[in-house]
């Protein structure tokens, strides 16, 4: 019965649909190369038929053919990539058995807060009662009433609701199912369970959406590879890159509802535009606004995207300087990502975040640089002098800059990403930079990492690519220097620098550069290496250029070769997509099922919570309660909310806990053990985070202890399991914060 089910979910001629309507984005990149080489070809073609419409175009029949083998591949591509990423979701999960209240304990700390926002517009009697209710939210962060759109980037969300209420509208008038339920025995004496698959049920609408666009994400992984490689075998090897090292790529399969599972493809889609435009002579406008819509789309899901720009913009400023990217060029894209911003802003309701970001400070100051580059020639010796100036002039004002926006718009929400980094080169340390290093996914990269890139030859692959376009890089810099009176950016720059052979070599500079931007995010904060394995995937197509490789020998020899190091790629990526596909579970939280189940029956709807991070978020979710914290760290009004809540884990009398809590206004409060003993590392238990905020009292039994024994005389438990204990706060005058 369940294959049955999983057969008529119809998953594949979406996945086909979803890819035709995508081709197109790629495609025009194609035919312009494709178009050049056929009008040599014209005089010979046929004037009748199809042919006219080839000699028109300027499209042979064997371009057609070339072209049509692309896309195939790359619809290829997108759907083993879809296929692979639902089935390990499904194996890990049984996703397809789950009770809905089992699928949405499923989506843990922020995914379960980003996903109770779908479900807010997917049971709102309308689609624009739903968006006001999120937009005017009175439960994330009780008493106040906050814009949720605008503080969690929730247009995926908004999007997606959307989506579902057309589909099950338009397949409910046709009166076509979406859907198959059943009960399921969970056994061991618990009560059967309603399951549903299909794109009727919500969780399963949302995934599956999900999944098709990193499918789709894939297939710009193809093409952007044979693109940047000039082979449609380099779009094969950063495809197999991706899949011999998907671990360390991404974990969309895990968790759907982050931010990153909306935003990563459009930044593949972005770079892939961003090479096309740094490879044309004489970018087009309709290649920009591509540009600035596929930088928007990677902005608007995710708060991050900011500083992933910040590198780019980075990388290319590096590229002009050097003389790889004409000034007239490099404006035009500072320009579109200017606009980018503006719009972003205005969608955002106006988030201060944005405008008081380093990358927005790097866009004004690399725009001024270039506009006073007839100054700097005036006044710096040509060379490594100008170069260096140019570079103390850009980190100066970008800081003065942000130091001054922040300051005229009162913006402190980024503070804590400021106080992270310094903590990663001193010693120094506070309550929030510890909630975020003592996550294994905010410390600094593990060394088991790089030894997985060198067991697929992933990194000395790259380390061949990059030492090769760094070789001839030094030896056009030291060609530069030599002649004393050329400079590496010019007053008046234009299709001269363009077509000189320097300027043709910009697109792989600026990926190398980028590379090693990435590099530095991800040795620093190991999450962020999903930006870099997949960018190491997209250098690894180079091993296909002719242009790098060409000495090896004739195409064959070459094609021979790449083929011999994917071969033994291979001895390793194959063992480790079977030790994916060898992970096999079934979801299952009964404690929090217990939990969850008590307070729907046992309190009012109005009642308020507070608690770890992560079990918020299941209780705003499943139990629509307001609660006063959440896992969005990112609001300093937020961090010091959870700040008072954690106060429970510290060493602090019991008066000045219940006192925290009663100040906020909090009915309930769920106390989990686990939270005052668990230790990740030495100095990472949430008392001895507090030994470093409340020094006062080190030494002392952390309050938790004793609230784990009895919680009286200053609460009461209501509720009680293994895992979870309800305490119930006493009641008074609330203070709203």
């Amino acid at each position: 019965m369940v294959a049955k089910s999983r057969k008529q979910t119809g998953k594949s001629p979406a996945t086909q649909t979803e890819r035709d309507k995508n081709v197109p984005h790629a495609s025009p990149h194609s035919k312009s190369n494709i178009r050049r080489a056929g009008k040599e070809g014209k005089p010979g073609v046929h004037p009748n038929g199809l042919s006219v419409i080839g000699h028109k175009l300027g499209i042979t029949s064997s371009s057609v053919v070339k072209l049509g083998v692309t896309v195939l591949l790359a619809a290829l591509s997108g759907y083993l990539h879809w296929h692979h990423l639902f089935q390990l979701f499904e194996n890990d999960r049984h996703f397809s058995h789950l009770s809905n209240l089992e699928k949405e304990m499923a989506f843990r700390t922020e995914m379960g807060l980003y996903y109770s926002y779908y479900k807010t517009i997917i049971e709102a009697p309308s689609f624009m009662s739903g968006l006001h209710k999120i937009m005017n939210d009175r439960l994330t962060e009780h008493p106040l009433v906050i814009n949720t759109l605008k503080r969690f980037n929730l247009y995926p969300e908004v999007v997606l609701a959307s989506w579902y209420r057309v589909y099950t509208a338009v397949m409910g008038y046709f009166g076509i199912p979406t859907k198959m339920c059943w009960s399921i025995n969970r056994g061991e004496g618990l009560t059967p369970v309603d399951s549903c698959e299909g794109m009727g049920d919500p969780a399963y609408f949302y995934v599956t959406c999900v999944f098709l666009l990193n499918g789709l994400m894939m297939s710009l992984f193809f093409i952007y590879g044979a693109y940047l490689s000039g082979s449609r075998l380099g779009g094969i090897v950063t495809t197999a890159c991706f899949f011999f090292n998907h671990g360390e790529s991404t974990r969309v399969m895990w968790t759907p509802p982050l931010r990153e599972s909306f935003a990563y493809p459009f930044l593949v889609l972005q770079m892939l535009l961003l090479t096309y435009i740094l490879r044309s002579r004489s970018p087009s406008r309709t290649a920009l606004v591509a540009l600035g819509i596929s930088n928007l789309c990677f902005m608007l899901p995710w708060q991050f995207a900011q500083f992933v720009l910040l590198t780019q913009v980075a990388s290319l400023f590096a590229s002009y300087i050097l003389g790889y990217l004409a000034a007239a060029k490099m404006q035009s894209i500072l320009v579109t990502h200017m606009v980018t911003l503006g719009v972003c802003f205005i969608l955002m309701f106006g988030n201060s975040m944005l405008l008081t970001s380093f990358y927005a400070s790097s866009l004004i100051s690399i725009w001024m640089i270039i506009a006073l580059r007839g100054r700097f020639t005036q006044l710096f010796k040509p060379g490594v002098v100008i170069w260096v100036m140019q570079v103390l002039a850009w980190v100066g004002s970008t800081v003065l800059l942000k130091f001054v926006l922040s300051t005229v718009f009162g913006a402190s929400d980024d503070a804590h990403i400021s106080a992270l980094i310094k903590s990663k080169f001193t010693s120094y340390k506070d309550f929030h930079t510890l909630m975020y290093t003592c996550a294994a996914e905010f410390d600094f990269m593990e060394l088991e990492t790089p030894v997985r890139y060198l067991k697929t030859l992933l990194l000395p692959v790259n380390m061949s690519v990059v030492a090769l376009i760094a070789a001839r890089t030094v030896q056009d810099v030291l060609q530069t220097l030599s002649h004393g009176a050329k400079t590496s950016v010019k007053p008046e720059d234009g299709d001269e620098a363009e077509g000189s052979e320097i300027a043709a070599k910009g697109e792989l500079v600026y990926h190398s550069l980028q590379l090693v931007a990435f590099a530095v995010l991800a040795i620093l904060i190991m999450r962020l290496k999903l930006f870099l394995t997949p960018h190491m995937c997209i250098m690894a197509s180079l091993i296909c250029s002719k242009q790098l490789f060409g000495w090896i020998g004739e195409k064959f020899k070459h094609q021979v070769v790449v083929v011999a190091v994917m071969a033994m790629m291979a001895i390793q990526g194959a063992a480790n997509l079977q030790a994916q596909w060898a992970i096999i579970g079934e979801f299952s939280n009964l404690p929090q099922e217990e939990l969850l189940d008590w307070v729907r029956e046992n309190t009012r709807t109005d009642s308020v919570f507070a608690g770890a991070m992560p079990t918020m978020a299941s209780v705003k979710l499943s139990t629509g309660r307001p609660i006063v914290n959440h896992p969005h760290y990112e609001d300093a009004g937020l961090r010091e909310r959870t700040k008072l809540v954690y106060s429970m884990y510290s060493r602090m009398s019991g008066e000045t806990v219940k006192t925290n809590l009663m100040n906020l206004g909090v009915d309930f409060f769920i106390l989990e053990d686990s939270w005052c003993t668990r230790r990740t590392r030495p100095g990472c238990s949430m008392p001895e985070i507090w030994d470093i905020e409340d020094p006062e009292n080190v030494g002392k039994i952390p309050f938790c202890t004793h609230m784990s024994r009895n919680s009286r005389p200053f609460f009461t438990t209501v509720f009680s399991n293994d895992i979870y204990k309800v305490l119930k706060v006493p009641k008074a005058s609330k203070s709203v914060r």
